[in-house]
């Protein structure tokens, strides 16, 4: 039985997090075993609200790469490319735009947040707007099979397999698949400071690259419960950033189920938990780093990885492309 085709990425706008690895990364590193999975390092997504600052998403396209290999994945397992190389996804970016109602996309709802978050209002680029569009081209172009996301991004998901049903039933074909989102068990993590998400434009992020110094002060300043004013007090463990990161990152189980029991009936200290936390981070991130800093030491041959990737990237979008365009009565020379 053939593998399943994956789709997965992330935008170059800056260093990956523990919410990234939590929320994807660890998720490819299991995949990449099973599936044919596709990285893809967005850059020309980045750029719909970086586009006057091009030199930060380039720098960022080796970054996010770093963090890759570091992590864990395989380059001879999983195919790393970059988007802004594979020039099919904005073709057919601009078909897909033919099937898709400027009010659909005004509704989608991840848009809607991310437009929020950003403070955006009569200012948002186009080009933001459409980006779920972009994204239907990045996965129907692979026809991914399973496309691993985060909650927040379903509608997106959801978006892009109306486009699929409505080109097919349009063109009276089957050239495209629709695509299942493949959501982790934890999907995400709350930020340092309590808020609902870890974001890098939020500052509230501790990230892969981290030295142990800037983990320990970052843990040390984390948000617990602002009830639980003294030891003895019973404590919340449900929306406690901290027990919800040692849910995730803590080895020993047993010890993590008596420590949350023990904060709920009270007498336990939030510097005791926070102690755990980084002793618990400083294991788990030192390895990565350490990969991180031996790969950096080679920066052209991590761009090589990523350009071959992305000639093979390139083929198979291609080829779903000049099937699209026949489909569509296009192929005028075929």
């Amino acid at each position: 039985m053939s593998k399943k085709r994956v789709l997965t990425g992330d935008r170059p706008t800056g260093p990956l997090h523990l919410g990234h690895y939590v929320g994807s990364l660890k998720n490819r590193i299991e995949l990449q075993k099973t599936s044919d999975q596709f990285i893809m390092v967005a850059d020309a997504q980045a750029l719909t609200d970086n586009a006057h600052n091009p030199q930060k998403v380039r720098e960022n396209v080796l970054e996010v790469a770093l963090n890759y290999l570091a992590v864990g994945i395989d380059p001879s397992l999983s195919t790393l490319f970059i988007q802004s190389m594979i020039p099919a996804l904005p073709e057919m970016t601009m078909y897909f735009l033919n099937l898709v109602t400027w009010n659909r996309l005004q509704h989608n709802p991840t848009v809607k947040a991310e437009m929020k978050q950003k403070g955006y209002e009569e200012s948002c680029p186009a080009g933001f707007v459409v980006y779920p569009v972009s994204q239907a081209s990045d996965i129907t172009a692979f026809k991914a099979e399973l496309v691993p996301v985060g909650e927040d991004q379903l509608p997106v998901i959801e978006q892009t397999n109306e486009i699929v049903r409505h080109f097919n039933a349009t063109y009276k074909t089957n050239v495209l698949i629709e695509a299942k989102a493949l959501i982790p068990p934890i999907a995400r993590l709350p930020g340092t400071d309590g808020a609902a998400k870890m974001g890098k434009s939020l500052g509230n992020c501790i990230y892969l690259k981290d030295s142990a110094d800037e983990i320990a002060k970052k843990v040390k300043g984390m948000y617990t419960d602002p009830k639980h004013l003294r030891v003895e007090d019973p404590g919340n463990v449900v929306d406690n950033p901290v027990f919800i990161y040692l849910d995730a990152f803590d080895p020993d189980r047993v010890a993590f189920e008596e420590m949350k029991a023990h904060y709920a009936r009270g007498g336990l200290g939030d510097s005791v938990v926070k102690k755990r936390l980084n002793e618990v981070l400083q294991a788990f991130l030192e390895p990565i780093r350490s990969r991180r800093e031996q790969f950096a030491k080679d920066p052209q041959s991590v761009m090589q990885i990523l350009f071959q990737g992305s000639l093979k990237a390139s083929e198979i979008a291609s080829h779903t492309l000049q099937e699209m365009k026949k489909a569509m009565h296009l192929d005028y020379f075929n």
